[in-house]
């Protein structure tokens, strides 16, 4: 089973980038934001909770998205892999999530990490505000976004570099360029 974690602050490229790849590696995409607003839009219990705490810029806490996360998993038994978008944000998360492929007799294959600069991620953001009208790419809830992943999120990486899972990719340039790395870094996983 091939488990990709794709990882990035908001606005790297990681929705356009997760499309490619499930196509071509027949994956199933895992995105916690879109788990979150399908609850937010079904006026579910949970997502009236999920609503208010993203509307404040805050990360929705580890106990729900896990549990969410592992129904997701669970709705796909037959899938020949997942790509996890958004998720691990936390230490926690990534332990909770090795802990639960673990007892299901599978693992993460690997980490991909987009960089990309604080003024691309700006510019693509606002751009993606004009099309999209996402009410979490508002401008200050955007400067909060970035800088919970750079004050926490981040964190994650030295946790899958420790296991040999890291790997980065340039996520500034050409959609198709990218996608080029991001499938030789992913074929490497499968030799």
């Amino acid at each position: 089973m091939l488990n990709l974690v794709l990882f990035g602050p908001p606005g790297a490229g990681k929705g356009t980038q997760s499309e490619k790849l499930i196509n071509k590696y027949n994956l199933v995409h895992i995105s916690t934001g879109d788990i979150f607003r399908a609850h937010i839009k079904n006026q579910t219990e949970l997502g009236k909770q999920v609503s208010q705490i993203i509307a404040e810029g805050n990360l929705v806490p580890d106990s729900i998205t896990i549990a969410m996360l592992e129904e997701e998993i669970q709705k796909n038994p037959q899938a020949k892999g997942f790509i996890f978008d958004g998720f691990p944000r936390t230490v926690a998360q990534a332990e909770a999530l090795d802990n639960f492929l673990a007892s299901i007799n599978s693992s993460i294959s690997g980490v991909i990490a987009l960089d990309v600069t604080e003024e691309e991620l700006t510019q693509r953001i606002a751009k993606r505000q004009e099309i999209s009208g996402r009410a979490d790419d508002a401008a200050d809830k955007l400067k909060k976004r970035i800088e919970e992943y750079f004050s926490k999120t981040i964190h994650v990486l030295p946790y899958y570099e420790k296991q040999g899972k890291l790997t980065k990719v340039n996520g500034i340039g050409e959609i198709e360029t990218i996608f080029a790395e991001l499938c030789a870094v992913i074929d490497s996983y499968k030799a």
